[in-house]
């Protein structure tokens, strides 16, 4: 009886199981997604790290299954240790294209952690989740622009400025506004033509996506 008991903990959500193996479970598997989900408001910090990791997964795989959970994903944005709240930002931007509007409460704890000060990685995260919910509507981007801006001008030359420049990319190549697209390639026309590389070509792109000025017609 108490091997058949241990059994069916083991089943159950661990810290120590495979992530990838519990993102797959918890797709199909309610309760032990529901344990999951509660790990992320926890004490145990290890604990919220390795719930956020699989919770992150899952989005990968099913985003849609997340859903129901929004509210306790966005709470899990406020835990102290950077994985959580990277693993949970990066959850967020899969769900961008579930239902943008599961966003829209998590935008404030989105920009502190686009300002956090002791990691990159929850910076990028940030940042990626703001323009792929910016790509969605003209009105989401000029929402988010002045904080994207911001940050590009706050993060140029670190780490991860370049993964950042693919987020502008596909935010000004989607359906933000004439207007955010016009801001953005004015913002990145310096590194477009003194810029080398890698740089250069992303900066490059995010000009070449900027619609065209009209010019006055002729008087016949």
């Amino acid at each position: 009886m108490a091997v058949k008991k241990a059994a069916k903990k083991a089943k159950g959500f661990s810290a120590d199981a495979d992530k990838a193996v519990l993102s797959e479970r918890a797709v199909t598997e309610s309760p032990l997604l529901g344990e999951i989900i509660a790990a992320l408001s926890g004490d145990d910090r290890r604990a919220r790290q390795a719930a956020a990791s699989v919770v992150h997964g899952i989005a990968e795989i099913s985003p849609a299954v997340l859903k129901p959970h929004a509210a306790e994903l966005a709470d899990a944005l406020h835990r102290p240790e950077s994985q959580t709240r990277w693993e949970i930002l990066g959850a967020f931007e899969e769900l961008v294209d579930v239902d943008a509007r599961l966003v829209d409460k998590t935008l404030g704890a989105a920009e502190s952690a686009l300002h956090d000060e002791e990691s990159g990685v929850v910076r990028l995260a940030a940042f990626r989740l703001m323009c792929a919910y910016g790509a969605t509507t003209a009105h989401r981007s000029e929402r988010v622009w002045p904080l994207l801006d911001e940050a590009i001008r706050c993060y140029h030359g670190d780490a991860e400025f370049p993964a950042m420049l693919v987020s502008i990319i596909d935010m000004v190549t989607g359906n933000a506004s004439d207007h955010v697209k016009i801001a953005a390639a004015e913002r990145m026309a310096f590194d477009a033509e003194n810029g080398k590389g890698l740089l250069k070509r992303r900066a490059s792109s995010i000009v070449a996506a900027a619609p065209k000025k009209r010019g006055r017609k002729k008087p016949s």
